[in-house]
């Protein structure tokens, strides 16, 4: 429990000021600290190949063990273990590495994972500047401010009190009032200079986030919602939600450089109807591959080739993405159906 005490400030005035005490907290944490050369020592021991200790010792150096120590998880010897009161079978693995896995593997795993990343980035910033647009286009033709007027926006939103004892439209408001009094753009300072607040949707919406623009786009009506997608190509407006928080879900995982390749994702996109959007039909047709391509990276890679369609139709990224997965370095017991590719993806109308 945090405490909260009080103490007197030496001026004439009586006036008390608080602070919080953090809790003492009791760790279990028991390893001792390694250096690099340590590190590497236990590296080995462990099973893992190093062909030069030289370079291990200075990527050791440079990224660090733990942010390493993703791309070499893979690598390491599973084993299979059952819950006896649920009977969940379970997959862990070992601190031993499997034969033949190298200090190498790992790094081209992560070079790989880096180039991923950017490259998703890439696209992701083109829909979300596009999205952007599309909601101040929509929505500003009938109120200039309206991303402040409850009215332009759905009764769920607007009116239906969380857990949390406010609506989701007032959380958002406080993200958007935050991001408003910190935002430092030039563009920004100048009109708020100039015209003073508020300012209309179609500048204030260039100061969201992902997040913010992804929570927005579930609030709005839904015949908004609907225009939008049919933009696209997508019947059903849940759809492009559930792409949009996919899509925020990646761009998040690849903007804090974390291990993207073989991610599983929190926020899985729903698939349209078959017949809905062709080239999906053989992903949504069988519904393993359907479930294991909803939790992998290769649903939304197939959703950024679909929306960069319209957005950028002269765009060389799919070829560029098509290029890099073809080249996914050469490591024993990994590959790309580890990032959801089904068995003849290339087959797929997303990349003809």
């Amino acid at each position: 429990m945090i405490s909260i005490r009080s103490a007197p400030l030496r001026r004439k005035t009586h006036e008390r000021v608080f602070f919080f005490v953090a809790p003492k907290l009791i760790s279990t944490y028991s390893k001792p600290y390694l250096s690099f050369q340590q590190q590497l020592a236990l590296l080995k021991a462990r099973g893992l190949e190093v062909h030069d200790n030289a370079t291990a010792l200075a990527y050791l150096n440079r990224i660090g063990y733990y942010r390493l120590s993703a791309y070499w998880y893979p690598l390491r010897v599973p084993l299979i273990i059952q819950d006896q009161l649920t009977q969940k079978i379970e997959i862990i693995r070992q601190d031993q590495f499997k034969s033949g896995s190298s200090f190498e593997h790992a790094l081209k795993l992560y070079v790989f994972d880096k180039r991923l990343r950017l490259l998703l980035l890439d696209a992701i910033e083109r829909v979300e500047v596009a999205i952007r647009v599309d909601i101040a286009d929509t929505l500003g033709a009938r109120d200039t401010f309206a991303h402040i007027n409850s009215d332009m926006l759905h009764g769920s939103f607007t009116k239906k009190v969380k857990s949390s004892g406010q609506t989701a439209y007032q959380e958002w408001l406080q993200k958007y009032n935050m991001v408003l009094a910190r935002s430092k753009d030039d563009f920004f300072k100048h009109c708020k200079r100039k015209y003073g607040l508020p300012l209309p949707i179609w500048i204030s919406v260039e100061i969201w986030d992902f997040g913010m623009l992804s929570m927005f786009y579930q609030g709005m009506q839904a015949v908004d919602k609907s225009s939008i997608a049919a933009k696209y190509d997508i019947q059903n407006f849940q759809v492009m939600e559930s792409w949009l928080r996919a899509l925020n879900f990646v761009r998040n995982v690849a903007a804090h450089h974390s291990r993207l390749w073989n991610k599983n994702l929190v926020d899985q996109p729903k698939f349209p109807k078959l017949g809905e959007i062709v080239a999906f039909d053989p992903i949504v047709n069988d519904l393993r591959i359907s479930n294991e391509v909803g939790t992998r990276l290769y649903g939304v890679v197939c959703i950024l080739i679909h929306l960069l369609k319209v957005i950028s139709p002269n765009s060389s990224w799919r070829d560029r993405l098509r290029q890099m997965i073809d080249q996914f370095p050469p490591i024993p017991s990994l590959c790309v159906a580890d990032m959801g590719f089904p068995q003849r993806w290339q087959e797929h109308d997303f990349w003809r």
